[in-house]
């Protein structure tokens, strides 16, 4: 069976992280997707889908976006249910979030900008940062 699903959207809302308490996190979020039509008005609908994301992934994906981020996500579809505490039946269906990319560059508040001169950013070793493959997004 394939169960596959790849969306491109905007972050409604920041990620809501949490940790379960044997410590794994986890992140919930809306992706609203644009409708490739219009409506009769002639103005773009747009689906909001309900998204959840684990791990080092979902620690990822809150320290890299905040509301509005175009992001893509790859992921499955999934659907569970529960009872509510009135005992009535309540059905989720969401998208399981393997993997995502940020699909436009950060805003310029968020980037620290090059400073203006002649010198190499490479001329001054205690500006440089070690970054590893923890520090990045997938």
């Amino acid at each position: 069976m394939i169960n596959r699903t790849v969306l491109t959207g905007r972050l409604t809302d920041d990620i809501d992280l949490r940790y379960t308490p044997s410590g794994s996190a986890v992140g919930n979020f809306r992706l609203a997707v644009n409708r490739r039509f219009t409506n009769q008005n002639g103005e773009r609908e747009a689906d909001f889908i309900n998204c959840v994301v684990w791990k080092k992934t979902a620690e990822n994906l809150a320290n890299f976006t905040h509301k509005g981020t175009l992001i893509g996500v790859d992921g499955r579809i999934q659907t569970r249910t529960y009872d509510d505490k009135d005992g009535k039946k309540v059905y989720i269906t969401e998208v399981v979030v393997e993997q995502f990319a940020l699909l436009e560059p950060r805003q310029d508040n968020q980037v620290q900008q090059p400073q203006q001169n002649n010198m190499s950013p490479f001329d001054n070793p205690s500006d440089q940062v070690d970054i590893t493959d923890d520090d990045l997004p997938f």
